[in-house]
């Protein structure tokens, strides 16, 4: 009897075991399903992909951190308010006969050709957008033009056709992968430094993370992003400004230089070299030297409003962690 119950347990694990497993690998990857629907829609109204995978991320990167948007739940992120989508004037705010929602001037249309312009169809709300955006044309410009008169933000513009040009630079959505900013076996040490009190230039707090490494040490781009920023400034320096597809903008200060050929709009991935470590700052352009060298290491969200900033250290320090993990595995 004993070893019957052991047999039953071992085949009732076996069998657990290999449920589980299949129920993993028939589950859907979020980024294939989302790029069949951006190819779909592209095929149907020559709007490229990219600018229909850049308005979906940015739209779920501002939902994730906005209180008065819901969370994104369905595998199209883009947000379209019940009396934008049915009409302003509409008495039902609900409906979904497309042709009533034509009337009233609502952007809600049939995508998926079942009659109906439904906010909880994916096909139907990533064709909406598109058949906004093809009023004013599908060239880079008058994409632009469609985007402001949408959104109505300069900086809404300028992050969504930043985000275009990464995913049509790479030709891929699964753009995830971070690196720590320096090399990890260089010569370095940090701590969380985020919110502390600086006096030059008056008073203020440290929007950011000191990382103290020898000078020249190189600096390296942390994710998949395009350079917004580049140059002089007085407090931080040379520095590079660098935007990720998630909203966030990357903020690397002090430096000794920048990589040769490197200049704003230019795509870059994890562990490409942009610069070097430095002690630039605090002055005219070249000002170098009043304090030891360091990187200066920020992070800024956007939310579709305003920007903030928040601390760096925790998503440092997971960095580090992972790619001395991969870098192990590697050997």
């Amino acid at each position: 009897m004993r070893a019957f119950l052991i047999i039953g347990t071992f085949l009732l694990f076996f069998t657990s075991t290999v449920a589980v497993r299949d129920a993993h690998a028939k589950e859907p990857d979020p980024y294939q399903e989302r790029m069949k629907l951006y190819k779909k829609v592209e095929t149907v109204t020559q709007i490229p992909w990219y600018y229909l995978a850049a308005i979906d991320q940015y739209e779920r990167s501002i939902r994730l951190v906005r209180r008065d948007l819901p969370k994104p739940e369905s595998t199209i992120a883009i947000y379209f308010r019940p009396e934008q989508w049915a009409g302003l004037t509409n008495p039902n705010p609900s409906a979904e006969n497309p042709a009533i929602l034509q009337f009233f001037n609502g952007l809600g249309v049939d995508g998926d050709g079942d009659g109906k312009a439904s906010l909880k169809s994916d096909e139907d709300v990533l064709y909406a957008i598109a058949h906004y955006l093809l009023s004013y044309g599908v060239d880079a410009e008058n994409l632009k033009i469609g985007l402001w008169n949408y959104y109505h933000r300069d900086n809404t513009v300028r992050i969504i056709t930043g985000k275009a040009s990464v995913y049509r630079h790479f030709g891929r959505l699964n753009l995830d992968q971070q690196v720590f900013p320096v090399p990890i076996r260089s010569n370095h040490s940090y701590r969380s430094t985020w919110g502390d009190a600086r006096g030059w230039g008056g008073r203020r707090i440290h929007e950011g993370t000191d990382i103290f490494a020898d000078y020249g040490v190189p600096v390296r781009a942390t994710n998949y992003g395009i350079i917004e920023m580049k140059g002089w400034n007085k407090f931080g320096g040379w520095r590079i400004g660098i935007r990720d597809i998630n909203n966030t903008y990357h903020y690397f200060a002090h430096l000794s230089g920048f990589a040769k050929d490197l200049k704003v709009g230019q795509i870059v991935e994890p562990g490409m070299v942009i610069g070097g470590v430095g002690s630039s700052g605090y002055g005219p352009p070249g000002t170098s030297g009043k304090f030891p060298p360091h990187l200066h290491y920020g992070m800024y969200k956007d939310n579709g409003i305003t920007e903030w900033s928040f601390d760096p250290y925790p998503h440092l320090a997971k960095w580090k962690r992972l790619e001395r993990a991969n870098t192990g595995k590697k050997k």
